[in-house]
């Protein structure tokens, strides 16, 4: 190593730290087989939770090494350690042991591709700077080898500085047996060396950066050089001064650029390393990179990735059904058995329509969201799912966002609790939280119900040439959905969100077939939290609007329908009469009517105000919350409560649900928040109640405006 290659500052002892439990940290590039080999080593023996104070998962795991345990954290799939993006922040500071409550690495597992090299060496000499023991997993060399590359470890490992090399398998168990003989002395091994990648400094120079105080990391000042990390670079200024951090600048980087400069300087080292260690594919197989090429030219790219998301979605909503059609079957049927039991009481009703109503509403989206991460897993594991985010990345570029918030973004069209979870990816938290505040507009399955009763009650079956006029409606109500999705991306990204334009660096992985073993252990892992964040606060309220609904009681011993007996059709809609009458004086009904005010300017009496009440823990027990308050009897179908609804009149004899009053509900409902669940998620991807609270604010805030001018100016009309 040249004179002046290293940046010559204190350590802090980092790399020569030797403690009693081992604990090694796990990093390396997105799509690099990184998690599938956390998943080998740890199997069932991993725990899944957030880094103190953000959002980023903290998966770690327990390993068995010979005869002694040690304990793995898989850190976020990064590129470098530039610190730009919050994951990137998070391994660095996970490794240098600056989050409170989580204890930093004995040694490091750096995943390099074995199919990309070059993009792994890159990061795998910035933490080799960190003078931490260190040893290296090379993935895929079984895709590797099919595809006709080969590397020669014994060099690669003499050109890293004498490091341990272990080329494996993940899906094949493929070296795994001596990786972990590696793991289990890392503690032992020495610090590596650093890269001679960097020009060297003149003493000027290195005095300089010796005067810098103890707590200084040689990647925090790198980081300050570079530009990257703001609190760096302005703690950087007030100890050295600008002037003398522009000749350090310039002295490192030339004119050019500093991250350019970085770049060239690391990339040149990586090639150099690459043409020592490995040859290229022969001429056999030049076919097929030819066919994945082609894949990835627009139109074919395109086609294929509509292609995909119409089988998505055709699962998502069709396979779905039967076993959701199975979950309401047997928590009706459990309900029915319950009050038989137990007589039509507060008891009786308070499990049935209260705790078995509840715990149905939402299980009874598990089928969808099982179906939907299934897919994404799947997608993500084999490489697709990158080159997906890579081919829209254009298309989100111009409301401000990034390729990465695509997917989540399409995922809110089964459901929104999933999609926001799945912005996990996002690296950016401004980035992250505009994906996260569009992603709701998105037209979910559980609006479907109002949608499909309110259009077939009141929008004429009328054609149009070969379009259907109900159709039409139902496809506008998407598109208004996604137009009012991507407005508010852009307009957070213009305002409180505004930021430099997302980077989207992005190596496509290979086409791979996915390992089963991972895919079930995210499959469990995604429906677990899905069923402890969401499902407690959907049944919480469920419970609670139950009581809303239920007391206080009438006296209904003298109860005196509002009709004659020979007016009602049947018994059956006595009784419904009378829970109609019973609703009207329940807590629900009595605050329906102290709201009615508010919602009367867009046609609203208090039956419907009670309606959009009661079906904020989910959206679809609106038309179930209709049929009661409607007084419809149990058994009704679709249309008989759609003909109840033509019927309902103001006190004057005025029809309530018009044609303009119908289209601005459809739009209310296109664009308010009314789920429990998805505020609810809102809040813990956020690790705050503002943004919650804003996006309950701000989207039921338009979708009353909008319901507002509809009614308003179709009534004129």
């Amino acid at each position: 190593m040249t004179e002046g290659s290293e940046i010559k500052i204190p350590l802090s002892g980092i790399g020569i730290r030797h403690k009693a439990s081992s604990s090694i940290a796990i990093i390396g590039n997105p799509n690099s087989g990184k998690s599938t080999l956390f998943n080998r080593l740890t199997g069932l023996r991993q725990t899944t939770g957030n880094f103190p104070g953000v959002t980023i998962e903290k998966h770690q795991g327990t390993a068995q090494l010979e005869s002694s345990a040690v304990s793995l954290v898989d850190l976020p799939g990064i590129y470098s350690l530039d610190g730009s993006s919050t994951d990137e922040r998070i391994a660095i500071d996970v490794i240098l042991e600056r989050i409170p409550g989580t204890e930093g690495p004995n040694g490091l597992l750096v995943v390099i591709d074995a199919t990309h090299l070059y993009q792994g060496l890159y990061l795998l000499e910035q933490i080799l700077e960190l003078q931490l023991p260190t040893v290296v997993a090379l993935t895929m060399i079984d895709a590797a080898a099919a595809s006709g590359i080969s590397t020669d470890i014994e060099r690669l490992q003499a050109a890293l500085g004498g490091i341990p090399v272990y080329p494996v398998s993940s899906t094949r168990k493929m070296g795994l047996d001596e990786l972990r003989l590696g793991l289990a002395r890392i503690a032992d091994s020495p610090v590596p060396p650093i890269p001679a990648s960097w020009p060297a400094l003149s003493k000027t120079a290195q005095s300089l950066l010796q005067q810098l105080d103890a707590d200084w990391q040689r990647v925090d000042v790198i980081q300050a050089l570079l530009q990257t990390h703001p609190g760096h670079v302005e703690k950087l200024e007030q100890q050295l001064g600008s002037d003398t951090i522009g000749k350090l600048r310039l002295e490192l980087f030339g004119n050019a650029p500093p991250a350019a400069a970085e770049a060239r300087h690391r990339y040149r080292w990586a090639k150099n390393v690459i043409t020592e260690v490995q040859s290229q594919a022969p001429l056999y197989l030049k076919m097929r990179a030819r066919l994945i090429r082609w894949t990835n030219q627009p139109w074919p790219a395109t086609l294929l990735f509509f292609g995909v998301l119409l089988l998505v979605f055709q699962a998502v909503f069709s396979w779905a059904t039967p076993m959701m059609d199975a979950i309401d079957r047997a928590s009706s049927r459990l309900g029915q058995q319950i009050l038989t039991q137990l007589g039509d009481n507060a008891l009786g009703s308070f499990l049935a329509d209260g705790v078995i109503a509840g715990v149905g509403s939402v299980i009874i989206f598990l089928p969808q969201i099982l179906i939907l991460f299934l897919f994404i897993i799947i997608l993500e594991d084999s490489g697709y799912l990158a080159r997906a985010s890579f081919l829209m990345d254009r298309v989100m570029r111009g409301v401000g966002l990034s390729g990465q918030s695509v997917i989540p973004m399409l995922s809110s069209f089964a459901c929104a609790v999933p999609s926001i979870m799945a912005t996990r990816v996002i690296p950016n938290r401004k980035d992250r939280i505009a994906t996260i505040l569009a992603a709701p507009f998105m037209t979910c399955s559980a609006r479907l119900p109002i949608y499909a009763l309110l259009i077939a009650a009141f929008v004429p079956n009328r054609s149009m040439g070969w379009l259907n006029l109900q159709g039409v409606i139902l496809f506008g109500l998407y598109l208004l959905g996604i137009i009012a999705g991507l407005g508010t991306a852009f307009f957070l990204k213009t305002s409180v969100l505004k930021g430099p334009k997302p980077r989207f660096m992005l190596a496509l992985p290979e086409f791979r077939t996915p390992n089963l073993q991972t895919i079930a252990i995210k499959l469990y892992d995604r429906i677990r939290i899905f069923l402890k964040r969401a499902g407690t606060v959907i049944f919480s309220v469920a419970v609670i609007v139950w009581g809303l609904a239920y007391f206080p009681r009438m006296d209904t011993t003298h109860f005196e329908t509002p009709t004659t007996q020979a007016e009602l059709a049947t018994q059956e809609d006595v009784e419904a009469a009378r829970s109609a009458a019973q609703m009207s004086q329940s807590w629900l009904g009595r605050l329906g009517r102290v709201i009615e005010p508010v919602f009367k300017p867009l046609g609203w009496d208090w039956r419907v105000s009670s309606a959009v009440i009661a079906g904020f823990p989910a959206r679809e027990v609106v038309v179930a919350v209709m049929g009661t308050i409607y007084a419809v009897g149990s058994n009704y179908d679709d249309q008989s409560l759609a003909e109840k609804l033509r019927a309902v009149q103001w006190p004057d004899g005025r029809p309530i649900f018009t044609l303009p009053m119908v289209l601005g509900l459809l739009i209310f409902y296109a664009w308010c928040l009314q789920c429990a669940a998805t505020v609810a998620t809102i809040h813990r991807e956020t690790n705050s109640w503002r943004w919650p609270i804003f996006a309950w604010t701000y989207m039921t805030g338009i979708g009353y405006v909008g319901a507002l001018l509809v009614y308003q100016l179709g009534s004129l009309i």
